[in-house]
């Protein structure tokens, strides 16, 4: 797709996601020239709101999620914001939006709204012409809850869009460490040769959360830890690390390797995954409550899953992708750790050699990290005193200047002006879903409940076991 939208809908543009991410990203965007001056921003909600309401309301959340430096002529941002009342499932407020937003227009949809209701909206922009060859649409997550779920909405979906003009958004994407890791891997002469089962000998994901249930008790009891982080995140970096080089950076290309990988996953067996639900402890130092204190009832909800994970191709043979993920651990952080072989052969007898490993930091701080063998400074008579030393690379050292951004603003950017390769496509999210589907059915036929583990821990012990029978411990 080459035109650039010249109008952005955002639904539900009062509610959390727009106030902390999206207004925000969308104002850095203008104050960097990044957007188009003829771009117009419509917000729709269920909310009564007057233009000027609207705008003020957009002002107070970029004020308080949009650093001083980053906001630029706030007046000449907020002047291409209008809005205009709609509840979805209605199809009273679909005349007015379109009359808004006028004919002619290159429209770009966010739909971020409960996955409910997206098949009464599309059907609502569908009979107004808001779903014609000159609109776009993009999903916020969750798309469903199991394979059978995610078809129907994807259905829904594509009675009215093309899947050219579909965008699933998955925000780790927009990260720039994620997107390094793609720049990593094939625009590196010295990586990419030894990035196989010959000279790597696992690869370890984790996604650590410090938070508990923070208001989504409804959503995390219909989710869990599995669905939550697993489904979508960490198997989206899983596939950047694993994929084969695509021809280009075309979206086409880089999509169809990701689904190949997501396609070679095998079947996990019961003793490859651990799940695990915390309870009262201390994390950062201030007591925390346990999941069945907050929730104020039992559950068997897991907000804790280590798994082993194994790509059955010709690259990854016998290379284990150990991932875990929780809530209430002890410091919030997304890393990829790749874990290089020994060397075949020491020459240095007195040396006890460490293997390299590379540590890509994703959050908080956006990082490389690569450890290797030096010689300690210094005349010995007999040997060499060897170390392991880093090699780090952090952005903003790396690149002075520039500034570190949002997510979604890369994101955001994209879908304007209609660049789909940071995007997921359907038969993406079908693989996901399909191995995710296959490991609750596992846990489901031999009943599984979650082990118990101390808010401000690495999990249950279940999980250490699970890595150290491989003779593996977890990067903490």
């Amino acid at each position: 797709m080459e035109k650039k939208a010249d109008t952005l809908i955002l639904f539900g543009a009062t509610g959390d996601l727009s106030q902390r991410m999206l207004l925000p990203s969308l104002c850095a965007l203008d104050a960097d020239d990044l957007l188009a001056e003829d771009l117009r921003i419509v917000g729709t909600a269920r909310s009564e709101l007057s233009d000027g309401e609207f705008r003020d309301m957009a002002r107070k959340a970029i004020e308080q999620y949009l650093p001083d430096h980053r906001r630029g002529s706030m007046a000449q941002f907020l002047n291409r914001l209008t809005y205009s009342q709609l509840d979805v499932t209605t199809p009273d407020g679909y005349r007015e939006l379109a009359d808004k937003v006028g004919k002619d227009r290159e429209i770009a949809i966010f739909l971020s709204t409960a996955p409910s209701l997206f098949e009464p909206t599309i059907k609502g922009l569908a009979e107004h012409g808001l779903a014609d060859s000159n609109s776009r649409i993009c999903l916020e997550k969750p798309l469903g809850t199991d394979l059978e779920s995610s078809c129907q909405i994807n259905d829904a979906v594509a009675a009215a869009f093309p899947e050219s003009r579909i965008f699933r958004i998955d925000h780790y994407l927009g990260k720039e460490t994620v997107q390094n890791l793609i720049a990593l891997r094939f625009a590196n002469m010295f990586f990419e040769p030894l990035w196989n089962s010959q000279h790597i000998e696992h690869v370890q994901i984790t996604v650590g959360e410090t938070v508990g249930l923070e208001g989504r008790a409804d959503f995390y009891e219909s989710a869990g830890a599995l669905r939550d982080m697993v489904q979508n995140h960490m198997l989206q970096l899983l596939a950047l690390v694993a994929m084969e080089p695509p021809g280009s950076f075309d979206a086409g290309a880089v999509r169809d390797e990701k689904v190949k990988v997501l396609r070679a996953l095998r079947e996990m067996e019961p003793q490859e995954s651990v799940t695990g639900q915390y309870r009262k402890g201390a994390v950062d130092g201030q007591p925390v409550a346990g999941y069945d204190e907050e929730l104020g009832r039992d559950s068997n909800v897991e907000t804790f899953v280590a798994l082993k994970a194994h790509i059955d191709n010709w690259r990854w043979q016998g290379v284990p992708f150990y991932l875990r993920t929780g809530k209430r651990m002890p410091e919030r952080v997304t890393e990829i750790v790749v874990q290089f072989r020994c060397v075949p052969h020491s020459i240095f007898p007195n040396a006890r050699l460490k293997q390299n490993r590379m540590v890509i930091g994703i959050q908080p701080e956006e990082n490389i990290h690569l450890s290797m063998m030096a010689k300690v400074p210094g005349i010995e008579q007999e040997g060499m005193t060897l170390r392991q030393v880093p090699l780090d690379i952090t952005m903003p050292d790396a690149f002075t200047g520039k500034h570190k951004r949002i997510a979604y603003e890369r994101l955001l950017l994209d879908l304007i002006e209609g660049h789909q390769t940071l995007f997921v496509r359907r038969d993406e999210v079908e693989a996901q879903w399909r191995w995710i589907d296959s490991i609750r059915a596992v846990w489901d036929k031999e009943g599984r409940e979650p082990k118990t583990y101390a808010a401000g821990s690495w999990g249950p012990s279940k999980a250490i076991a699970l890595a150290e029978r491989d003779g593996v411990s977890w990067h903490d």
